[in-house]
């Protein structure tokens, strides 16, 4: 055909359609750069002057809908679909247009119906996967990803879908503590894209909250060999180092990349590396220094929540709870969903006695972090104090005085709320002694409560009946424990009281039925710097007409955190009014001097399905009256096992030569067995879930 035969409209018309062709491919590169706006503006017009060209429709819906305007791409495509029902192309695009304005639900159902349509289209199945995916749907996301990678094997595109999917399928096992199932997950990823950045942060995280402490520091090594994370990196295993106890190597790190902080270009990185070389300090106690170097960041970034949360943590750290708190309450101000501010102001307040408050900042805490581990945790261990709890145990006693005893025991707390709680308790025991042919045997029953008069101040009492037989004598007498537990001031406790109770070491003084009665005083004070205080006052009346002063203190210092272990010395002083030495241990004067050592890991620091244990072991001399010094010594060992969150048991054995307060010159064994049982899963006072 020849050009004079063709009408002058249609060649018109041919040449604007190429001159717009042109034009577009400056649009196309504008929308490949991702200068989204500026491609808005050039399709813009031409969009109003052809309305019907689907290329520049489907380019002014891409462009408006990526700068911010999904809503306006999604009417677009809409009309377009109005006269064009069939176009699948314009579907695929409106679909799209869905994710972009996080329509989430609805582009769920658009998408399957487009798969349904066209099974094998590649951009149907990964829209389909991304959505899934956004709707926390991975496994279904997994299997259209899958799909998508058999129709184009090797896409870049599904590949980055499909590691991202990965990502949030394994944060989501890591809510839900399948730990496991989070790292098989990510190292998927790692086959996909090796040593990639963010599936290796997100696995090293992972294992510091799982307390796979040696994998996380084998992932940190890894990362330090990528491009500029070397500091990154060197922050984080400080942190592990910590988290397995070493804060001495936590120190020497944290320290090392500190000295070299100017060498960091990267303003977040400098912070972070300020910021673990001041918890480094913190953790092992430098106070001084951690102070001093947390004054000047205050007064360079006075708002800077990082900086005021290190600042929460040295008073925590110091026991100064009330100033935490208030630097917490300014974190909260500037962010109200700040982790550090929510959950550490629940701590300061848990340390406060104030319960309430501190349920109400961890449950706040969660409102923010769904299900996160260490809030899950605090209030676990929280309700854990108001839980219904029974503790039974049974031992044997014996002494090479011939003294025979055997007796078991219970004890149930049964808190109504967070501050009252009820106690009860029983006791049986029988002792005996062939040589001298006294037997005796005693029950006893007793009812009290606890109540918390203030945060500071815990009321404990509690009275009963013993009633015993021995072999001249059969009675019921009355006793009684009425004392409070108070916190005058910061790293101090204070018990005191007045106590009622029947001699009863043995047969023959059970049958004398002596009463005693005491006033008592124990004082523990705590410090920053490892040393510790202990002091313990008795007096006792007697109804046989004698008395007794009882002194007991005790200075240690903490030698290890992990396992704790600590050392030091004992003294103890004991004198009577009367000695009357043929029927029970009342010298005048008598003096004990030891030096200790004790290894523990508590039932409360132990896992569920984790062995705890404790080993004390004393050595000193003990004086009598003005005899000569005798040499004493002391080992006490427990070996329990946690079988849940809610039970365990424990053995534990005694031996002993120390005097007590009724016999001398004596070896005293002990041998039992306790089993802890937290009758339910929380307390009474909340709603089960």
């Amino acid at each position: 055909m020849s050009l004079k035969n063709i009408p002058s409209s249609f060649i018109l018309f041919l040449i604007t359609l190429l001159s717009y062709g042109q034009d577009m491919n400056e649009g196309f590169s504008m929308l490949e750069k991702g200068d989204f706006s500026k491609a808005a503006i050039f399709f813009e017009p031409i969009v109003k002057e052809h309305p019907e060209n689907k290329t520049a429709v489907l380019c002014y819906g891409r462009a408006i809908g990526l700068s911010g305007n999904a809503q306006k791409a999604t009417n677009l495509y809409s009309k377009f679909l109005e006269k064009n029902p069939n176009d699948y192309e314009v579907k695929l695009n409106y679909a799209e247009s869905l994710l972009w304005g996080k329509n989430f639900k609805e582009a769920q159902g658009y998408y399957k119906g487009l798969v349904q349509e066209n099974e094998g289209n590649f951009v149907a199945l990964l829209g389909y996967a991304n959505t899934l995916s956004n709707l926390k749907l991975y496994e279904e996301a997994l299997i259209n990803v899958n799909k998508a990678l058999e129709v184009t094997p090797g896409n870049e595109g599904a590949l980055i879908s499909k590691k991202y999917i990965h990502l949030g399928y394994a944060y989501k096992n890591q809510q839900q503590q399948k730990y496991d199932e989070a790292e098989l997950l990510l190292k998927k990823n790692l086959k996909l894209f090796e040593n990639d950045e963010q599936t290796l942060i997100n696995l090293v995280n992972l294992y510091i909250i799982s307390g796979k402490f040696d994998k996380a520091e084998a992932t940190y090594e890894i990362i330090k060999t990528l491009p500029e994370k070397e500091g990154m990196a060197t922050n984080g295993l400080a942190l592990v180092r910590h988290l397995k106890g070493k804060t001495k190597d936590a120190l020497v790190i944290s320290k090392g990349a500190y000295e070299n902080i100017s060498k960091i270009k990267d303003t977040l990185l400098v912070n972070q590396t300020k910021e673990r070389y001041i918890q480094a300090l913190i953790w092992n106690k430098k106070f001084k220094n951690a102070e001093l170097l947390i004054n000047d960041l205050i007064t360079e970034k006075p708002n800077a929540v990082w900086v005021l949360a290190l600042r929460a943590t040295l008073s925590t750290y110091k026991s100064e709870f009330t100033k935490c708190i208030a630097d917490y309450n300014r974190i909260l101000e500037i962010d109200s969903s700040s982790f550090d501010g929510n959950l550490g102001k629940a701590n300061a307040l848990k340390a406060l006695g104030k319960n309430k408050e501190a349920y109400t900042w961890a449950g706040n805490t969660l409102n923010f972090y769904d299900n996160q581990k260490d809030a899950v945790n605090f209030i676990k261990t929280l309700d854990r104090n108001f839980t219904p709890t029974i503790e039974t145990r049974a031992y044997h006693s014996f002494d090479n005085g011939n003294n025979k005893a055997y007796a078991l025991g219970a004890n149930m707390e049964f808190p109504t709320s967070m501050k009252l709680k009820f106690l009860a308790g029983y006791r049986y025991r029988t002792t005996s002694n062939k040589v001298t042919n006294h037997d005796a045997k005693s029950n006893a029953f007793t009812f009290g409560l606890a109540y918390h008069l203030f945060p500071s101040v815990i009321f404990n009492g509690t009275m009963g009946v013993t009633k015993a037989k021995a072999n001249n004598s059969e009675y019921t007498q009355f006793e009684t424990n009425l004392g409070f537990n108070i916190k005058p001031m910061k790293l101090q406790t204070l018990d005191i009281g007045y106590k009622r109770e029947i001699q009863s070491f043995n047969a023959e003084l059970l049958d004398r039925e002596i009463v005693m009665n005491n006033i008592y005083a124990n004082y523990s004070l705590s410090s920053n710097v490892n040393l510790g205080w202990f002091t313990q006052y008795f007096y006792t009346w007697q109804n046989d007409d004698n008395a007794r002063h009882l002194l007991f203190t005790s200075v240690y210092y903490n030698i290890l955190s992990k396992p704790a272990l600590k050392g030091g010395i004992n003294y103890q002083f004991i004198t009577f009014k009367n000695q009357v030495p043929t029927i029970y241990f009342s010298p005048k004067k008598f003096n004990n001097v030891e030096l200790f050592l004790n290894l523990i890991k508590t039932n409360q620091a132990a896992k569920p399905k984790e062995w705890f244990y404790e080993l004390t072991t004393a050595l000193g001399y003990q004086f009598i009256e003005d005899d000569p010094k005798q040499s004493t010594y002391r080992i006490q060992s427990t070996l329990g096992y946690k079988f849940s969150e809610r039970s365990s048991l424990n053995f534990y054995g005694v031996r002993s030569n120390i005097a007590s307060g009724t016999a001398s010159g004596f070896t005293y064994n002990e041998i039992g067995l306790r089993f802890k049982w937290y009758i339910t899963n929380k307390p009474l006072f909340k709603k089960e879930d």
